[in-house]
This record gives C-alpha cells, sequence and structure tokens, in this order.
C-alpha cells in the first residue's frame, strides 16, 4: 500500500522527491505519481481528516474497482516478448494498457503488473531479465569466503574479511580485505570505492546485514544512522535488498563467487604479514579481471564503464566523508553520559532519558529526539575522565564548582578596594578549605546588601579592628541598617505632624 499521506506530507514541506523516495521507501516513479495524481486534484495542504485511504481512493480510483473489471494479461506471450532485445516490462504494461482501454477495460497498474509477472516467472522456475540502467545501482556485499594474514611473532593465521561492490550495467567491481566487518570498515569500503568508481551511482543495494540495516522491513527499512548519514553526505539512496532475495543483487552475488574463484581461491596460500600487502595483491588481481573481454558482449569491464558509465555517475564532493559513529546512552544523575568508559555531561533537564550519540574522529555529539544538545571534544586519555560543560549545571552546583579563590577575589575586586583587602586576608590567614567556607557566609550578604553598603562597612571593620571576622562586618550591616531604619520613621513622623511656634520663635513677645 502506498503512503500517500507522508508522500504529501514531505511533498509540501518543501522535501525534495529523492529524499521522499529514500525517506518513505517508495520508488521516485511512485512518489512522481503520487504528486501528479495530488496536483490534478488541485491538492495544496492535508488536514487531520485526510487519512491515507481517502486519498488513495481520490488518487488511484482504478485500484478501487472489483477485481472482474481488470483486463487479463496473457503472461506466455509477455514472457517471450520480454525475451526480445531492448523489450522492457514498461514497454509491455505501456502496450497492454493502451489495449485495455481501447476494449473499455481498466488495466491493472504497473507494480502489479510486475508483482503478477513474478508469479507467474516463479511458478515456472524462470527469471526475469532486468537491464539495469548505466549509473544507477552499486550492489554491495562481504563475500563468504576469507583471506588470512599471518601473525609474525606467533605465525597465528588472522581472518582477513573481503568486501565487494560491483556496478551492475558494467560489473565493473572494487574489492577490499578488512580485518573485520564493523561498522567502521563497512564505511570506509563504501568510500573507497566511490573513489575507486570516481562517481557515485543513484541507488546503493546492501544485504540486511546490521551495519548497514537495523531492521529489515519491507515498506521502510530501519536503517544504521551512520549508513543513512553516508548515503545523505554521497547524495545517493539505500534500497536494502529483501530478505533471502539474493537476486535482488544479483550482479553482486554473481561477482561474490566469481572474485572467491579468481582473486581468493588464487591467494589462499599467498602468505603475507600486513594487510596493506593483502590489499596490494587483491587490487593487482582485480585489475586483471575488470580488464579481461566479455565473452558473450564485446569489450571488458572497464572499457565498458569507462565508455558507457562513468559519464553517468554523480560527481564526487569536493572533500572525503568523515566517518562518524552512532550510539545510544542514559544520561545520569550527576547529568554525565558514559561513552567508552569516559562521561560527557548534557544539559540537567535530561537526567533519566535515552539519548542518540554521534561519534566522529575528533568530535563528541548528544541529541535528543534528533536534536542536538550537547557537543564535546572527544578524550583520548585513560578511562574514567570527566568532560563537564559548566552551563549544564543546575545554578547551585555550578555555584559550588566556581567558589575557587581566584573567582573569590575577582568578586571582591567588583565590591571595591576594601573588600579585596578582606578577601586576601582572609585567605592568607586560613587554610584554603576553611577560607573558602568564610568567603561563602561573606558572599551570601551580597544578597542582601548592595556593593557600596558592603564596601562602606568592610572599610569601617577594617579600621576598628586588627582580627576582621564576618560576624563583626555582619553587626556593623546590621547597626548601619537600624540607624537607617530610625532615621526614616523619624522623617515620616515629621511629616505627619504640624508644628505650631508662638510669637517669640518670630522676635515677639507672647502675651
Amino acid at each position: 500500500m502506498v503512503n500517500c499521506r507522508k508522500i504529501l506530507e514531505l511533498y509540501f514541506d518543501g522535501i525534495s522527491q529523492r529524499t521522499i523516495s529514500s525517506s518513505t521507501g517508495h520508488s521516485r516513479n511512485t512518489v512522481s505519481e503520487v504528486v501528479r495524481r495530488a496536483k490534478k486534484h488541485g491538492l495544496e495542504s492535508l488536514n487531520d481528516t485526510t487519512t491515507n485511504r481517502w486519498l488513495e481512493e481520490l488518487l488511484f480510483p482504478e485500484k478501487q474497482a472489483s477485481e472482474k473489471g481488470y483486463f487479463p494479461v496473457e503472461w506466455e506471450k509477455v514472457h517471450k516478448e520480454l525475451q526480445k532485445k531492448n523489450v522492457t516490462l514498461a514497454l509491455l504494461h505501456l502496450e497492454y494498457a493502451a489495449e485495455a482501454r481501447e476494449g473499455g477495460k481498466i488495466p491493472y497498474a504497473y507494480r502489479t503488473f510486475c508483482e503478477q509477472y513474478g508469479k507467474y516467472a516463479r511458478k515456472y522456475k524462470l527469471t526475469m531479465p532486468i537491464r539495469r540502467k548505466p549509473g544507477e545501482i552499486m550492489e554491495v556485499d562481504w563475500a563468504g569466503s576469507t583471506l588470512h594474514i599471518t601473525d609474525r611473532f606467533t605465525g597465528e593465521h588472522i581472518p582477513a574479511y573481503v568486501f565487494i561492490a560491483t556496478l551492475p550495467y558494467s560489473q565493473f567491481s572494487y574489492v577490499e580485505a578488512f580485518l573485520d566487518m564493523k561498522s567502521p570498515n563497512w564505511l570506509s569500503a563504501h568510500i573507497r570505492a566511490y573513489e575507486y568508481f570516481g562517481g557515485v551511482p543513484e541507488t546503493l543495494v546492501p544485504d540486511n546485514l546490521k551495519t548497514g540495516v537495523i531492521k529489515a522491513q519491507r515498506v521502510e527499512p530501519l536503517l544504521n544512522e551512520a549508513y543513512r548519514e553516508l548515503a545523505d553526505y554521497y547524495r545517493t539512496i539505500i534500497v536494502p535488498s529483501r530478505v533471502r532475495k539474493p537476486k535482488d543483487k544479483a550482479s553482486v552475488e554473481g561477482t561474490v563467487g566469481f572474485i572467491s574463484r579468481q582473486i581468493i581461491a588464487s591467494l589462499r596460500n599467498y602468505q603475507c604479514f600486513h594487510l596493506e600487502d593483502l590489499n596490494q595483491r587483491i587490487h593487482e588481481k582485480l585489475e586483471e579481471i575488470n580488464e579481461i573481454d566479455f565473452q558473450k558482449r564485446p569489450g571488458s569491464r572497464k572499457k565498458v564503464f569507462e565508455e558507457e558509465e562513468k559519464s553517468h555517475l554523480q560527481p564526487l564532493p569536493p572533500n572525503r566523508y568523515k566517518l562518524a559513529e552512532w550510539k545510544t546512552a542514559k544520561v545520569q544523575l550527576n547529568y554525565h553520559i558514559q561513552v567508552e568508559r569516559k562521561y560527557y555531561s548534557v544539559p540537567y533537564e535530561y537526567v533519566r532519558e535515552q539519548v542518540d550519540v554521534r561519534l566522529s574522529a575528533d568530535l563528541l555529539e548528544v541529541y535528543f529526539k534528533e536534536v542536538r544538545i550537547a557537543s564535546h571534544k572527544r578524550l583520548r586519555e585513560e578511562v574514567g575522565q570527566f568532560s563537564t560543560n559548566p552551563d549544564h549545571m543546575p545554578d547551585n552546583h555550578r555555584s559550588y564548582l566556581e567558589h575557587t579563590p581566584e573567582n573569590n577575589q575577582k568578586w571582591a575586586e567588583s565590591i571595591g578596594p576594601s573588600m579585596d583587602r578582606l578577601v586576601v586576608y582572609i585567605l592568607k590567614h586560613n587554610p584554603e578549605k576553611k577560607a573558602l567556607t568564610i568567603l561563602s557566609s561573606l558572599r551570601n550578604l551580597s544578597n542582601k546588601h548592595t556593593k557600596d553598603e558592603l564596601e562602606t562597612a568592610t572599610q569601617t571593620l577594617l579600621e576598628i579592628s586588627t582580627n576582621p571576622t564576618i560576624p563583626v562586618l555582619k553587626g556593623i550591616l546590621d547597626r548601619r541598617n537600624k540607624r537607617k531604619a530610625k532615621d526614616n520613621d523619624s522623617i515620616i513622623h515629621h511629616e505627619n505632624h504640624v508644628f505650631t511656634c508662638g510669637a517669640k520663635y518670630f522676635g515677639g513677645e507672647s502675651k
């Protein structure tokens, strides 16, 4: 079932049809057809009542017709016609649809037409020939057989896993060996394959291995985030093959067998001590294979690639893609996440939340629901290190962290010279821990008093005492506050009363 609503939602948000195809799992032809039909019906926006079912009935009314109304297909004729040169299923469907409409019948949609023919082909154990377009697809896989390198000191054989990438149109291939099949090597192999081909095909067809596909779903496979990011950087689309469907990537499956015979088997007894040496020999064998002439078509893999396919590849980006790895982590109560036994802070509001972590060569980025909330330079030293951004802390934690002799002296300088002298005195005549406790009490006074009040009181304290203490300073401030309050009461009292003066006050005599 076509997810018309999702396609149109992305299209109305300004997303390109190629990106929509990658996101929804539908072909670009399907996406283009949905958009075309929506424009034809004047659809410009969607609302909550616009369901996918309603959209499908509106845009594809022919699918809602009963089965009896469809024009029958002569599958034997279709199969025979398909064996002819340059004849495709698309052409045969076009002819079939025209014939159906002439007879007043409803033709099958192209997708249904292909599915029905696929069933016919399986029934008679036939294979549907599909001619690939140049620059359209790159198929990738790991070879089932392995090579090995030898440990120089122990003589142990260390397995080397062989990566194979093939362009189906020309059968031009790239091969390289790695010490494991983990995500960094999987991504590096793709990058080097693109550089070897000198361009990027439109579509990438991998197997359903965990380094590429997290969950194989028919409509919308869940891709490994690092793999999807690489595809976005190189502007290509990942379309994983169906589970247990090797013919979805028949070219690379055939190449795997060919490479296994021509390269892996020939190097099975080759003794080398470095992976670079092994890959050098693999490259020499690969060049021979790519230059061998075809048996049933003119030219060689390399010649067909250079003359017919290379020009159809998309150009490489100016800079090579920087490898990244994605992980998940839970924010601990100390507002840090643990990655590779090192700790990185995130804003304290995300405590106990599950976050995604992107690891590149020098940077660690933290994402919550696809929004970046923190970034750190990666720690490379011993385990147990902390990278903490003070802005991620609650206010009380940040105040405690910033409670240092240096910060206290800066605060004192902002108050005035007398306060600066008092803080220097406290730090000089007390151990650091005790001095910081005293200074904490001193700084709390700034919550109740202005800078001028603190500076004036501190100046008085230093004049009357050779051993200034915080309790004495508090006493001075309290007395000043009481005197100020008394003076204010006196002013209010005078304003609320009228004084009567006699004649004597004005120089006269009273009677």
